[in-house]
């Protein structure tokens, strides 16, 4: 460990003029010898450490997502290629390429406060040696040798002989008490945030080898921290427990608010969001809007849980609009298709009533009386002088030949009689 310690001692010290002008305010309020003033200058180390790892974090969520989407795929490529492992590695980084995504993004806010755990743990180390490191002088380190946190110096380790202790003004019993139940909380800390992104935050529906991978992960992790807690001082166990739970929280946020698209943590906060929209009757926040116009574009893609919240808002009498905010719609209706995607509508403005439909004996007696509908009004006219029907006048047309008529005699005509006109067909004979 010393030897990884001094790769890293060209950032002890920045590490250790952070952690002295800390100190310096703490001093002030509990004494510059206390375990509080040197205790809570390392855990403002780490909360302004992870501070500027905020940005490389939300990269880490945005390239575990990716991974998650990228698995079927990953797996596909992994059946096709099976046999020639040159062609599977070329797929996979075209994948990777392609996505804008690689495995070592979820890694990197480790990877970048390793150096800072490291230059913290060669500062610490100088301590319980008798060492000046960085910018701290000979009488920092006297104070620094003074400080205990709970009885137990910071230098101190649990696997110190109680010689190595008495040194430092401090019995075996105080350390190992001390120690053990910083790495008890120290690993339990880290399978509970490990277990929290497993059982929340991971899409149940997508069953790969990378999520059997991070459930190895959840109990390998622990275990490492117990096999190197009993070896850190008191000092950086007060660092790693400190980041542990920094990262518990954070993450513990993150699922709340802005969950895996599929998870359990995404059911509960969809269930929340719409007791809110239906009690307000609008979204709050950007991060709200942001989550509502992620599920309208999705469109017929959605999952279970982004259907069911499309459904309670519409039986609200609710529409999520493509920009996120929700409106409240007039005679909404879903339509739910035989794939199981659904859409919202608004029905149209009701349409002009249409006479009823009239019956085929109804149709027929109007067809041969020649008279309107019971149901429809008979319609009026307005007859000029002109128009009017001539009669009483005698017809000057002459009758047609072979009509037996003479003009004048002012017969009717086959319209007013109904009959026609020339001589009529027999009658067949009724056939007995």
């Amino acid at each position: 460990m010393d030897t990884i310690a001094n790769l890293f001692s060209f950032i002890t010290t920045p590490v250790s003029w952070v952690i002295v002008q800390f100190h310096t305010v703490y001093g002030a309020i509990f004494g510059p010898d206390t375990g509080w003033a040197w205790g809570l200058s390392i855990v403002s180390l780490v909360i302004l450490i992870r501070i500027c790892l905020i940005p490389l974090f939300v990269k880490q969520i945005k390239a575990t997502r990716a991974m998650q989407t990228l698995q079927p795929e990953m797996k596909k490529i992994q059946e096709r290629y099976k046999n020639d492992k040159q062609r599977q590695s070329e797929e996979m980084m075209k994948l990777y390429k392609d996505a804008g995504t690689n495995p070592l993004s979820s890694c990197l806010p480790i990877l970048a406060q390793s150096p800072f755990f490291f230059a913290l743990y060669h500062v610490l180390n100088g301590i319980a040696s008798g060492e000046t490191v960085g910018v701290i002088n000979q009488s920092l380190l006297e104070s620094a040798q003074k400080a205990h946190i709970f009885g137990a110096p910071l230098a101190a380790k649990f696997l110190d002989s109680a010689a190595d202790v008495e040194k430092l003004g401090a019995s075996l019993m105080d350390v190992r008490v001390v120690t053990a139940i910083m790495i008890v909380l120290m690993s339990g800390s880290q399978f509970y945030t490990q277990r929290q992104l497993m059982t929340k935050n991971v899409d149940t529906t997508v069953k790969t080898p990378f999520m059997q991978q991070q459930k190895m992960l959840m109990y390998v992790f622990p275990i490492m921290f117990a096999f190197f807690g009993i070896r850190f001082p008191v000092g950086v166990l007060i660092y790693w427990l400190t980041t542990n739970v920094w990262t518990m929280g954070q993450q513990m946020y993150v699922i709340r608010n802005n969950p895996t698209p599929g998870s359990k943590a995404q059911a509960a906060y969809l269930e929340r969001l719409q007791k809110h929209v239906t009690q307000h009757g609008k979204t709050r926040g950007r991060g709200q809007k942001a989550i509502v116009k992620a599920i309208v574009a999705k469109g017929r893609d959605r999952n279970e849980f982004e259907r069911k919240f499309i459904n309670g808002l519409t039986k609200a009498g609710l529409v999520a609009q493509p920009d996120g905010l929700v409106v409240a719609g007039e005679n909404v209706t879903v339509v739910e298709s035989e794939d199981g995607t659904t859409a919202t509508t608004a029905a149209a403005a009701p349409k002009r009533q249409q006479p009823k439909r009239q019956t085929k004996a109804q149709r027929q007696s109007g067809g041969t009386s020649g008279s309107t509908p019971a149901d429809e009004p008979e319609p009026k006219t307005s007859l000029t002088k002109s128009d009017e029907p001539q009669d009483t006048k005698p017809s000057a047309a002459k009758p047609a030949p072979g009509s037996g008529n003479k003009p004048g005699t002012g017969s009717r005509s086959k319209a007013q009689s109904g009959q026609r006109k020339g001589p009529q067909r027999p009658k067949s004979p009724s056939k007995k």
